[in-house]
């Protein structure tokens, strides 16, 4: 059992945990209606991926957990008017580090195997391995890539941010 604020031998081996000064909402939560947000934990118990949690009593998504799959239980279990549509992507994508292996040198396309829009490629480069590169129109955001890197080099943006790699 892990002690509240003791680091999991993954989070340790990635570098530690998420910013937790970054707080991403469940799919259609928009700031203005998560004001109706009761801190009931609906959408806790009913996520069936066990990313969201409640921080300062309000929900939030941890992706080095999972990925959101958009299943809509989240919502459909809330009775309060905090989710306001049903969402298939989030108003963030993803952002590719130069802590990235194949920036390293070393040979890992994990994020583009666990991504299911597709949304990273790789790219060959000339004496090393393939480099990734987002197609940030196919990103919903959802975090499978964010999970499975070993290096925690993936983390979210903003939509209009525009990353080097990402």
């Amino acid at each position: 059992m892990e002690r509240q604020g003791a680091l999991s031998r993954r989070d340790f081996l990635r570098g530690g945990r998420q910013d937790a000064s970054i707080r991403i909402r469940p799919p259609g939560v928009e700031d203005a209606t998560l004001a109706a947000c009761t801190g009931c934990g609906a959408c806790v118990e009913h996520c069936p991926a066990k990313i969201i949690s409640l921080v300062d009593g309000l929900p939030a998504l941890d992706f080095t957990v999972g990925e959101c799959t958009f299943c809509g239980a989240c919502a459909a279990s809330c009775p309060e008017p905090v989710f306001v549509e049903a969402a298939s992507r989030f108003d963030h994508i993803v952002a590719i580090s130069d802590a990235c292996l194949p920036f390293q040198r070393v040979d890992c396309q994990a994020c583009r195997d666990a991504c299911p829009t597709a949304a990273i490629r790789f790219r060959p480069v000339r004496g090393g391995p393939f480099v990734p590169e987002l197609l940030a129109e196919a990103c919903t955001g959802c975090g499978a890539c964010i999970a499975i890197c070993p290096v925690g080099a993936v983390t979210t943006a903003p939509l209009s941010t525009e990353a080097t790699y990402a």
